[in-house]
């Protein structure tokens, strides 16, 4: 009767959830509350590399990244696909842009040009940091901005350059990442002693 009861409130969690995190749905095709299995699937397909992290000190967390050994990702122009999981279910993915065959000043226009549409697809997004340190004769340069659609939705869009003054040199990388606070806090309860540990709470919302 128990266990009725949960999936019950699992099932209502996720049909009161399911419009407001339809703004922000992951990219590459992904949902919310994916397996590890469908991104191991789709790197599989593209014959892409995939790396698997489980940390010792977070048993509940999974993190897959999936990279192209040359060039980009399927349909995109990332090098690199971060996946968070937890008890199983995807509530964070991160889309890393490096291009070591670009310079500094190409990819900060790779940058605002990717800001610029996700301004247009959800809005202003607000800046987070703007700030440049110097240490050992490397300057870092650092840039991020972002957006909560709607409340425990997260976008967050980060850029940094390091310069090396002695070799008078730069580099730059940015990566985009997507958050869902609201499933991860519910799996978080789910997975609680006396929560239940149950995994239809993310299954595609």
């Amino acid at each position: 009767m128990r266990t009725l009861v949960r999936c019950l409130v699992i099932a209502l969690l996720g049909w009161a959830r399911l419009h407001a995190q339809a703004v922000l749905e992951p990219p590459f095709g992904l949902r919310w509350g994916d397996t590890p299995e469908k991104l191991i699937e789709w790197a599989a397909r593209h014959s892409l590399d995939v790396n698997i992290s489980l940390p010792g000190d977070q048993p509940a967390l999974r993190i897959l990244k999936i990279s192209a050994r040359k060039g980009n990702l399927p349909g995109a122009a990332a090098q690199t696909l971060e996946g968070r999981f937890h008890t199983g279910r995807l509530y964070e993915v991160t889309v890393h842009y490096r291009d070591p065959a670009a310079k500094a000043e190409e990819m900060e226009v790779r940058f605002n040009k990717l800001r610029k549409e996700l301004t247009g697809e959800y809005g202003a997004l607000s800046a987070n940091r703007q700030d440049r340190n110097i240490k050992d004769q490397f300057a870092t340069r650092t840039l991020s901005f972002h957006r909560e659609p709607v409340k425990g939705l997260f976008l967050l869009l980060a850029y940094t350059e390091i310069e090396d003054q002695l070799r008078k040199t730069r580099d730059a990388t940015f990566s985009l990442l997507y958050r869902n606070d609201n499933l991860r806090q519910d799996l978080e309860k789910l997975a609680t002693p006396g929560g239940g540990q149950g995994p239809g709470r993310g299954e595609k919302q």
